[in-house]
């Protein structure tokens, strides 16, 4: 009599029972391997650093309170999601109601951010002799470094305007040995979302009143972030083979204040992972050599891309709408 449950009118034999018992054994080993790869993949979050250009603000108002309303809100949300970041001061812009604009800044570093110098004006090296752009980083470092002094630090980052390193290799050897001889590191981008594209767009819909339009080009611009960012990610395990830390250039802008929980979201959907920019420029790829000179601000990607002879899927990288591309070059003509 067959045993009891078996289904079968033959009693497995122990030789067959044994294989049997030791193949589903094997499948439900691999399946674990694979459930915990599985797991591994998608715990393993790249880390991203979060940057801000153009403090205290890049905005179309130069009204002093829609600057603090920019920052207020900007460092709420970044402290509401345990988001570090730096900001990159461009210091001409305190030229006007400086003891309000000053304070702005000292609300990063309260709010336990960094600082970084972007230049006094915001000058293009490419277009600039290296001497004069030194003056204009060195005007562009006085308040910051008597801020940072105040909390016993020192300005230690400096981002590049426009992201031109220099039109000649001689040129921008040059000013990195001044830059290293004065305690600063470049602080390169590998990710970014044209986000002073929208920018003046939607300032001039909330100076407007005009809800509708704010909303719209919000939406715009949060559509857009959430397909460039999976680019970048794409763009550089192609070129790497893994997953790098980024750099993700942002704006201190009014858009960016608004829109922080949901760039949080979309950063949290691509398992990115903020941390500080010192953090984030421990990973090797910022040590490839980069010997690119000329006028284009290339981000570090593309730079890769251009040392290790890699082709880049260009053809598939997003545009923002034409209508904000349109909107932006209005706004930014307009005197």
């Amino acid at each position: 009599m067959p045993p009891e449950g078996s289904g079968s009118a033959e009693p497995v034999a122990p030789g067959r029972k044994s294989f049997f018992i030791g193949g589903v054994v094997r499948i439900l080993l691999v399946a674990a391997l694979l459930w915990g790869l599985s797991l591994g993949s998608r715990a393993a979050a790249e880390d991203v650093a979060l940057t801000f250009d153009d403090l205290p603000a890049l905005s179309l108002s130069d009204s002093t309170p829609y600057w603090a309303q920019t920052t207020k809100k900007l460092l709420a949300g970044l402290r509401r999601h345990h988001i570090p970041a730096i900001g990159f001061v461009n210091e001409e812009k305190l030229e006007d109601d400086r003891a309000a604009r000053v304070e702005l800044l000292r609300q990063w570093l309260d709010a336990g951010m960094d600082l970084g110098n972007h230049t006094y004006s915001h000058e293009s090296l490419t277009n600039t002799p290296v001497d004069a752009y030194i003056a204009d980083v060195v005007r562009g470092e006085t308040v910051t470094r008597w801020l940072l002094k105040a909390r016993g630090r020192t300005p230690r980052w400096f981002r590049h305007p426009y992201l031109e390193t220099g039109k000649t290799l001689e040129e921008r050897r040059r000013f990195e040995a001044w830059l290293a001889a004065h305690g600063y590191r470049v602080a390169p981008v590998s990710m970014e979302n044209s986000d002073w594209m929208f920018a003046y767009p939607y300032d001039e819909a909330v100076g407007k009143g005009d809800t509708t339009a704010a909303r719209r080009i919000q939406q715009e611009y949060l559509d857009y972030t959430a397909a460039v960012v999976p680019w970048y990610r794409q763009a550089a395990f192609g070129l790497l083979g893994r997953r790098p830390a980024f750099v993700f250039l942002l704006h201190a802008s009014r858009l960016n204040a608004d829109s922080i929980d949901q760039l949080a979201a979309i950063l949290k959907r691509n398992d990115l992972r903020p941390v500080s920019l010192d953090q984030a420029m421990n990973d090797a790829a910022y040590a490839i050599q980069d010997t690119y000179a000329g006028p284009d601000g290339d981000e570090w990607v593309t730079r890769w891309s251009m040392a290790l002879n890699k082709p880049l899927p260009w053809s598939s990288f997003p545009q923002p709408p034409a209508e904000i591309q349109a909107a932006e070059k209005r706004l930014d003509a307009d005197p």
